[in-house]
C-alpha cells in the first residue's frame, strides 16, 4: 500500500478490506464521537482529511453532515493517484468532497480549516516525520484537530494475527495490517510524539480494538456531547 502502483483487482479488494476493518472494529466509532462534539445544526465548516485512502471517512462526516443539518466542504489529500481515483469514483453523491492527489507534507494554508483529521495513517512515518506531521495538523486548523491511529500492544498484534488468518486472508490485506500494527506507537510514545511536536492542553485516550486518539480543541468547538 506504501508504494506506488496502478488500480488493480487486489488494490481495490484491499481497500475494501480496510474499508470493513474501519467500520468494523473501532475507527468509524471512534469519528463519530469526535463528529457529534464537534459538528451542530447550521455549522459551514472547511474540513481537511489527510491519508484518506479510498475516502470513507470523508463520505462518514458528510453523511453526518447532512443529518444534523451543517454544511460542509472537505479536501481529501493523498499521495497515492490509483488510491484517490478509486475514492472518486466511491464518492460520486458526494459533491461536499474534493480529492487531492498530493503530499500530506506540504498541502494546505496555515489556520485555513475547521477541523483537520488524520486518521490511521502516522505509523507509516519515523518519529521525525510524525512530530512534523503533528506539528503541521496544528497548524493547519483554526479550530479542532483529531489524530487517530491504532495503538501497539500485545492484545492488538493477536487480535489482527486472528483476524487475517479467518477473515481477511487476502495477501495485501494481511501483510500490511500485520505491519502496520508492529509499526505502530504505543500509548506513551503517541503522547511523546504529540509534546514534541509542541501540542499543549490536548486529549489523549483509547478506544475500542486497540485504537487512539489524540485531539486539540479550541474555543466555540470546545463541546461535550453529552
Amino acid at each position: 500500500m506504501d508504494r506506488p502502483q496502478p488500480v488493480s483487482a487486489e488494490l481495490l479488494s484491499d481497500l475494501r478490506n480496510l474499508r470493513a476493518l474501519n467500520r468494523y472494529f473501532g475507527s468509524h466509532r471512534l469519528i463519530r464521537y469526535f463528529l457529534r462534539r464537534w459538528i451542530r445544526e447550521d455549522d459551514q465548516l472547511r474540513i481537511l482529511d489527510l491519508a484518506t485512502g479510498s475516502g470513507d471517512i470523508p463520505r462518514l462526516l458528510v453523511e453526518f453532515a447532512r443529518d444534523v443539518g451543517a454544511k460542509v466542504q472537505v479536501d481529501a489529500v493523498d499521495f497515492q493517484a490509483s488510491t484517490i481515483e478509486i475514492a472518486r469514483q466511491l464518492s460520486s453523491g458526494f459533491p461536499e468532497i474534493r480529492y487531492h492527489c498530493a503530499d500530506i507534507h506540504s498541502f494546505g494554508d496555515a489556520q485555513s480549516y475547521d477541523i483537520v483529521l488524520f486518521s490511521l495513517a502516522l505509523h507509516h512515518f519515523s518519529e521525525e516525520d510524525a512530530v512534523s506531521l503533528l506539528r503541521r495538523c496544528d497548524g493547519l486548523s483554526r479550530g479542532n484537530v483529531l489524530v487517530s491511529d491504532l495503538c501497539r500492544t500485545w492484545f492488538a498484534r493477536a487480535g489482527v494475527d486472528l483476524l487475517t488468518v479467518t477473515i481477511f486472508r487476502q495477501e495485501m490485506t494481511r501483510n500490511d495490517a500485520r505491519a502496520s500494527v508492529a509499526r505502530a506507537f504505543s500509548f506513551a510514545e503517541l503522547e511523546r510524539l504529540a509534546r514534541a511536536a509542541g501540542w499543549e492542553d490536548f486529549g489523549h485516550r483509547r478506544f475500542r480494538f486497540a485504537r487512539q486518539a489524540i485531539w486539540l480543541e479550541r474555543g466555540a468547538f470546545d463541546r461535550d456531547p453529552g
